[in-house]
């Protein structure tokens, strides 16, 4: 069950030649509602806000976004999702001469709590290679074709993510997900400069760990990391944070850094 509204209307329909569906030229965020309320709300819209600024899109989008959403009741726990295109464009890729942006907000179903959190995930490295673009890490833009061929690589229900590293073979980051290690007492977690998606949760959690005095870095590393950490997890916004028990074959326990993090996070 979805309910969608198109330029603060309640519609589901989008123009077919609209740049976010010819082009991709656009950006979104997902945001989990919990008790009516959206989570890190301002969190995603200074992402946003740093996407429009990338993509050269007008100045006054956030506050057409925020007064869509003022019109709009959220209710219990749902998925808030805000998507933003450059609107309906003349065939070809030149910019339009104006840009009238096309603003979707949809509210559907949260999915029901796994016990993902308590029992931890298997996750697999993936072979395809993301693609090095400084101008578009960090945002969140609607061409998701790189985590569409990633997640594309297997079907098996058991794994419930794939870890993606960049043309360098670097770690990057989930198909879905941010992704962090632990190494003798220090939380590692990779640059997302040159690739990659500037993650909400990523992000407070970043902010977290400074608060509480944990020891954390960004770094550029080869996925043997990941193979001689002592304790992986992985988070977004929507699963908070899933310790990372089996990666291909190499098993990990869940540690005391998870857990005091997901123990964090609650209290937050």
């Amino acid at each position: 069950m979805q309910d969608v509204w198109i330029n603060g209307v309640k519609s589901n329909q989008v123009g077919a030649s609209d740049r976010g569906l010819s082009y991709g030229d656009g950006l979104f965020e997902t945001i989990a509602i919990s008790d009516s309320h959206p989570e890190l709300l301002d969190a995603h819209f200074k992402r946003l806000a740093l996407g429009l600024d990338r993509l050269g899109f007008p100045d006054d989008v956030i506050g057409l976004v925020k007064h869509d959403l003022s019109t709009i009741c959220l209710e219990g726990d749902a998925v808030l999702k805000i998507t933003v295109t450059r609107g309906v464009g003349l065939r070809g890729y030149a910019l339009p001469p104006k840009t009238e942006v096309t603003r979707i907000i949809s509210v559907s179903m949260r999915p029901a709590l796994s016990d993902n959190s308590e029992k931890g995930v298997a996750v697999r490295l993936c072979n395809y290679r993301l693609p090095i673009n400084p101008v578009l890490a960090q945002i969140k833009h609607l061409n998701r074709l790189d985590q569409v061929m990633a997640r594309s690589e297997w079907d098996d229900q058991s794994i419930s993510e794939g870890i993606v590293l960049d043309a360098e073979c670097y770690i990057v980051e989930g198909t879905m997900s941010n992704l962090f290690w632990v190494a003798s007492g220090i939380v590692y977690t990779p640059l997302i400069d040159r690739c990659g998606v500037k993650g909400v949760m990523r992000d407070h959690l970043l902010s977290i760990m400074r608060n509480e005095n944990i020891a954390v870095e960004q770094v550029r590393s080869p996925p043997s990391a990941l193979l001689q950490a002592d304790e992986v997890f992985i988070c977004n916004s929507l699963i908070g944070i899933w310790p990372v028990i089996l990666i291909d074959d190499r098993k990990h326990a869940i540690g005391p850094m998870t857990r005091k993090l997901q123990q964090l996070l609650s209290r937050k």
